[in-house]
């Protein structure tokens, strides 16, 4: 039992350190009924019909096939990386960085091999992460932390796109450059079929009615329907024709969730603290966010930073930046070094210097055109 125990902290570390967290906490804050008032329903809501959505339509291949036929058009190096880079860097604007990583990176591993490119093994899946997690802060389903701070914060979707505009097109912009200044080969890309095994013929509705709750998901989004139900019908919708998908969903994440929001909700009930906090918070958002998101990820530092400020779009803008910097900076990046890892054991340390070195270079970048802003 211990062993298993070990084994499942160890899989699911961020789940235990909150869990841990919000345990430690209800010592000093015994339960009550004002714990009912620190867990955010909406935002976990969205966020579970959000996952199962696009556990959906990763599960159905639509993903695969539409990289597949886009690399078929592709004649040289540099259009590969284009390709495989900006696969990520848009999608995940609408899929999440986390689903765009579990899709793209495995799929660029077989077409490197394919090509005969695996050389650019290490260089393609560091941009391909950096791409995922920068192009995600554009829009509030990009990523989790800007769902939970869109919800918290009461910023208009069009707001939070235009906070985050500049850096994401700037970020584009860098990738975009660094494909650009190398020297083009020639490659060959077999069609979508072997880049992504083809799949059995067969009547998969799954991606009518994922577009169909996916649809429901932005009139929650848009304030149009209530988040609690949207998530009602898409549970209820699952439990009676697809029970596999909803066991597909990433339910640590909602744990990680609700365990921090015990956590903040205790630590905002304990005056020293708070106050403590709050005062080294106030006017340094970005700074206190980016630190924190290297210690515990970005996630995590939202919903703990969220507690003790109400400048959001510092805060949305430190959260995002700080999922640049260290490998557990943004959770999704873990995404990417674990499918290296599984494949090319041999390659581990030289990708993790290689992420280290291009997260540093580009939040080196990005951090003081954040505080010119």
């Amino acid at each position: 039992m211990f062993r298993s125990a070990l084994a499942f902290m160890k899989k699911e570390t961020v789940l235990s350190a909150a869990a841990a967290l919000a345990l430690l906490s209800m010592f000093l804050v015994p339960p009550d009924a004002q714990y009912a008032g620190y867990i955010d329903f909406d935002t976990l809501a969205l966020l579970f019909s959000l996952m199962a959505v696009m556990k959906g339509y990763q599960r159905s291949g639509l993903f695969d096939r539409l990289g597949g036929r886009l690399l078929a058009h592709v004649r040289s190096t540099r259009g590969l990386l284009l390709a495989l880079v900006f696969l990520p860097f848009i999608s995940s604007m609408v899929i999440t960085n986390d689903v765009a990583l579990i899709t793209f990176v495995p799929f660029a591993l077989i077409v490197l091999r394919l090509s005969g490119q695996e050389r650019l093994l290490i260089p393609v899946v560091v941009m391909q992460t950096l791409a995922a997690n920068l192009g995600s802060m554009l829009t509030p389903i990009g990523n989790p932390q800007n769902l939970y701070l869109y919800s918290r914060s009461g910023i208009s979707f069009g707001g939070l796109c235009a906070l985050m505009a500049p850096y994401v097109l700037l970020s584009g912009v860098c990738l975009a450059a660094v494909i650009l200044v190398r020297r083009p080969a020639a490659v060959a890309v077999a069609g979508p079929g072997a880049a992504s095994p083809a799949r059995p013929p067969r009547a998969d509705r799954t991606p009518l009615y994922c577009t169909a709750l996916f649809a429901l998901c932005l009139l929650a989004l848009f304030d149009v329907l209530p988040p609690l139900a949207v998530a009602a019908v898409t549970l209820a919708f699952l439990l009676l024709c697809d029970r596999p998908l909803l066991r597909a969903v990433d339910y640590s994440l909602l744990g990680t969730f609700v365990a921090f929001f015990i956590f903040i909700g205790n630590l905002g009930r304990m005056d020293a603290f708070r106050g403590a906090l709050s005062a080294f918070i106030s006017g340094r958002e970005e700074l206190a966010a980016v630190l924190a998101s290297q210690v515990i990820s970005n996630v995590p530092a939202a919903l703990l930073l969220a507690g003790f400020t109400q400048d959001w779009a510092d805060l949305i803008v430190g959260c995002n930046l700080g999922g640049l910097g260290t490998l557990i900076a943004s959770m999704a990046s873990l995404i990417s070094y674990r499918q290296v890892a599984g494949a090319y054991p041999e390659q581990r340390g030289r990708y993790f210097l290689c992420f280290t070195a291009a997260n540093i270079a580009l939040l080196a970048l990005l951090l003081p055109i954040a505080a010119l802003l």
